[in-house]
């Protein structure tokens, strides 16, 4: 892979109303390849050029699908490999929170770091796991307070 692909494995792509569309048509024709096909092959074609069949891995499909499934929902979308490490700022984007604040979680120990020099570094799998236990502990708070709602009869 190129120094310059690599490079772009951390955009995020916003997709557009026409890219929306075409991932929503997209989806349904692959689809049925998840379930039915082992190792699917495809067949690249390019205008003017001779077509070339691929084999990619089932793993990639369903990635693929579900990349395909959010930009359908007109989601951003951003390509991170596990091992990756962010740099706070990045870290504190993907939890939508600010860098001082982030800093200050890494400081208490919520989530684990290592200094590169006097820079911070937090691995994604770190970081989304983080992220599951606090989204988990948000959506048992909501439904406590669903029930005490409920309980109290505040038309809810």
């Amino acid at each position: 892979m190129s120094e310059n692909a690599v490079a772009k494995i951390h955009e995020t792509v916003v997709p557009t109303k026409a890219e929306t569309a075409l991932a929503e048509q997209t989806i349904k024709v692959l689809m049925p390849y998840i379930k039915s096909t082992k190792h699917p092959m495809f067949e690249l074609l390019t205008k003017g050029r001779q077509g070339k069949q691929i084999t990619i891995p089932d793993s990639a499909l369903r990635l693929l699908v579900d990349i395909l499934t959010q930009m359908a929902k007109g989601n951003a979308v951003t390509l991170i490999p596990v091992h990756a490490e962010l740099t706070t700022q990045e870290a504190a984007d993907m939890l939508n929170v600010s860098r001082p604040y982030l800093v200050e979680l890494l400081e208490q120990g919520k989530i684990p770091y290592r200094k590169v020099g006097t820079r911070r570094r937090i691995f994604v799998n770190d970081l989304l796991h983080y992220k599951e236990k606090i989204d988990k502990a948000r959506l048992k708070t909501l439904k406590e307070l669903a029930e005490q709602a409920q309980e109290l009869d505040m038309g809810y």
